[in-house]
């Protein structure tokens, strides 16, 4: 068995695809490789945020900033130009609000407002119809940092095994065209359909499937069991990306991708390591005591 290799050519394969949403098809993987990409891309894809604010009510880290080229910025606690001060311009951001109090009353500001020293950092725009926002500051300052944290994610995503659904053709001829209507609609989800000119019932969204059991509950219920035969593909998931607008949703699966394979490199530098550790054995060892 050594030296053998089990490397995988995985497959994206993307179906839909917004700024702010995408819908793709991940292939021969398993389970664990779809979850790691899963929560790379919600926890660990690096965003900007507001971090140091000089305010009396701060609610600006609550604000979605565009996070593009977050990549590559450094974490502040990493970054050597400011010894990890976070205030250079290699991880940080400055912002400034454009707006004075001059009275005794709070003024309203909006992230409008707020100007960036970086083009590429700006807050997202979530502008009603109306033009009315949301946020409301006071003072005039304020800066952000780069950072990878699962309370400030940059997106939701999901995802679920692709559904392959065989319906068994003989077992529902045999079926009345009340009864399979019936069935159809024991479906949750608009998985099924019944075609009047045909009179025969369809698959027509397998994805829709939520492996909630219903129609093969039906099925045996009719004296049917085995109408319908549903399984998971074991190495096929379907992902669902909604991006907060920090990130593109196309650019948030390449930075994950990215993430995950540094990541990689991590674990086989420290596999090399310990592998040279059993070559050179106490040699090695006294080499990196001095």
């Amino acid at each position: 068995m050594e030296g053998k290799s089990y490397q995988r050519l995985l497959r994206v394969k993307i179906r839909e695809m917004r700024d702010d949403y995408m819908k793709f098809e991940l292939r021969d993987a398993d389970a664990s490789v779809a979850n790691a990409l899963r929560r790379v891309m919600i926890a660990e894809v690096p965003t900007v945020a507001i971090d140091l604010v000089e305010i009396q009510i701060n609610s600006l880290g609550l604000i979605p900033l565009t996070s593009d080229q977050a990549m590559s910025m450094r974490f502040s606690s990493d970054c050597d130009s400011c010894d990890g001060d976070g205030q250079c311009e290699f991880c940080s951001v400055e912002f400034h609000l454009r707006g004075k109090c001059h009275s005794d009353q709070t003024p309203d500001f909006t992230i409008k407002d707020l100007l960036s020293s970086d083009h590429t950092v700006v807050p997202v725009d979530f502008s009603d119809s109306a033009g009315m926002e949301s946020s409301k500051q006071k003072d005039n300052h304020c800066e952000v940092a780069k950072g990878a944290r699962a309370d400030s994610s940059a997106a939701t995503v999901t995802f679920m095994y692709e559904p392959d659904i065989q319906i068994n053709e003989e077992l529902m001829d045999m079926l009345t065209l009340d009864e399979k209507k019936a069935w159809v609609e024991s479906s949750p989800t608009k998985v099924f359909d019944f075609d009047p000119k045909t009179e025969k019932v369809v698959v027509v969204d397998p994805e829709a499937y939520t492996y909630d059991d219903e129609v093969i509950k039906k099925a045996e219920a009719m004296g049917k069991p085995g109408l319908v035969d549903i399984i998971a593909k074991e190495d096929s998931f379907i992902f669902t990306v909604e991006s907060t607008g920090a990130v593109k949703a196309s650019q948030l699966l390449l930075n994950a991708i990215e993430v995950l394979n540094q990541k990689l490199d991590a674990v086989r530098l420290s596999e090399d390591t310990v592998e040279a550790d059993d070559q050179f054995g106490e040699l090695g060892a006294h080499m990196r005591g001095g």
